[in-house]
Formats: structure tokens, C-alpha cells, sequence
């Protein structure tokens, strides 16, 4: 199963998995992201009744992404799937107690891709289907783009072993991914986002991860420039089913301190 990339937006993403079909955000993280929030403001876990919230802004900030073009229905679920597997966060920026951002993003892609087949993979293929079944377009782009390369990843024996539900810690070594991140325009000046990426940094150190990933459009939609000067490492470049040019980066997670420890 896939998880949709993300790539830029006023202030939004960067992300893993099997499938690039959109740019990262705008936001620019700092070199050492902010460990709070602006007066105001907060940070919470996303919940269930927060997917309106986040699948609204999803659309409107990567209306082009594949897993978007499936319609309501499938990205509701598809963006469930990051509050119930245990290698996936989400949270939810809030201000004057209303949503104003979310960031959701993985700290082991593997066995996080493996939950999201085990417990997802049915439904998700469920409403994907019946998607298509109405948008003849955008099936037949599915199979000229998408299809082969589904079927290797999901072949049998293609992947790693399927591994424990409980929480287990990620593999040594492991490159946690920065999906989305998004931030409403009004309130992009409060800080939102890099408080939001310094979050997710914290629970990624916690997690034992080595370092972190994201991917962002190649040119003036992206925002390479901002993570360049902020700590982020330029990576090479990667290319969606669609063409599309985007940049990868990676963040070194070795200089910062687990929560709770001295800094």
C-alpha cells in the first residue's frame, strides 16, 4: 500500500513511501526547532475527530496528489491510518483552541507501510476501487502510472516479514519521514510549523531514529532553500509517476538530545 507524498503548498509537506504525488511545505524548520509554542497556541495528538479538519486542508493544499484525486472517502481513511499504527505521528496545532495545522509523519516507513497492509490494505483497496469504478480518467492513469509498480511492492516474498503489532521500537539505523505539514495562512507567522517539525524531531529521537526525510518541489513551488538553511541536507532528487521533479533532504538526528535528557 502506498502513502501519498506530499510536496508543496503554502507552508506544507514532505513526505515517504511508496508514492511521490505532491510537494512539501513551506514551513521552515530551524536548526534547532522550537521545543514550544506561541503564546496562544498548542500542540495536541491528532484524533479522530480531527480528520475533517486535516482531510479539508489536505485537498486544498495537494489537490493534484493521487491518494486526493481518489476523493473524500479514501483520503479520510487513508489519513486514519496515521492515528492507529504505532510507528506513525500526528498532531494537531490549535490556536484560541480552533485547528490551525497538523503533521503527520513516520518514524520506521517500513513497518509502518506493513501495519497500514495488514490493517488498512482491505479497505484501503475497497475504496480505492469503487473510486476508480466512477473516474474512468483517472483509472486508467492508475494503470499506466501506478499499477506495476503496486503489484511488485505487494508481490509475495517481496517484502520484509510482516512484524508485531505492539510497539516496537524502530529497526537501528532507521530514517524516520516528514510527510505533510500544513499551517493555515493566517496564522503562518506564529511559528506554527516549526514547532510542529520540532515535535516530531523530539518523538523521532525518542524513537531511536538516525535521521529524517522529506521531500519538497523542485523550483520556486518548493522549499528546498529554507531546509538547506536550516540543517537540512540536499539528497538528490526523485521523480513522480506523473513526471514531476522533487528534491530530497535529509535532517542529521545525531546532535539532538533525547526529550527529558540535558541539553
Amino acid at each position: 500500500m502506498d502513502v501519498d507524498r506530499g510536496a508543496s503548498a503554502p507552508l506544507s509537506p514532505a513526505l515517504p513511501a511508496l508514492d511521490p504525488s505532491g510537494p512539501v511545505g513551506r514551513v521552515p524548520p530551524s536548526r534547532t526547532p522550537s521545543r514550544g509554542t506561541p503564546f496562544g497556541c498548542a500542540l495536541r495528538p491528532m484524533g479522530p475527530e480531527d480528520l475533517p479538519f486535516v482531510v479539508a486542508e489536505h485537498r486544498a493544499h495537494f489537490p493534484d496528489g493521487f491518494f486526493a484525486r481518489l476523493g473524500l472517502r479514501y483520503l479520510t481513511a487513508y489519513n486514519r491510518t496515521y492515528l492507529t499504527s504505532p510507528h506513525a505521528r500526528a498532531y494537531i496545532a490549535e490556536a484560541d483552541g480552533r485547528p490551525v495545522g497538523f503533521l503527520v509523519g513516520v518514524t520506521d516507513p517500513v513497518a509502518h507501510r506493513q501495519h497500514v497492509v495488514r490493517v488498512h490494505g482491505r479497505g484501503l483497496a475497497l475504496r480505492a476501487c469503487a473510486s476508480l469504478s466512477v473516474r474512468p480518467g483517472l483509472a486508467l492513469h492508475f494503470v499506466r502510472t501506478r499499477l506495476g509498480r503496486y503489484v511488485r511492492k505487494l508481490m509475495p516474498g517481496r517484502n520484509e516479514p510482516i512484524q508485531p503489532t505492539a510497539d516496537v521500537p524502530p529497526r537501528a539505523g532507521v530514517t524516520a519521514v516528514l510527510a505533510h505539514v500544513v499551517v493555515l495562512g493566517r496564522v503562518r507567522s506564529y511559528g506554527l510549523g516549526s514547532a510542529l517539525i520540532g515535535r516530531f524531531i523530539e518523538d523521532a529521537v525518542s524513537a531511536g531514529c538516525a535521521r529524517m526525510s522529506l521531500v519538497t518541489a523542485a523550483g520556486t513551488d518548493g522549499a528546498g532553500g529554507y531546509y538547506e538553511r536550516f540543517g537540512w541536507r540536499f539528497a538528490g532528487e526523485t521523480r513522480t509517476p506523473e513526471g514531476r521533479t522533487l528534491l530530497a533532504y535529509e535532517y542529521d538526528l545525531s546532535h539532538e538530545a533525547p526529550r527529558g535528557t540535558a541539553q
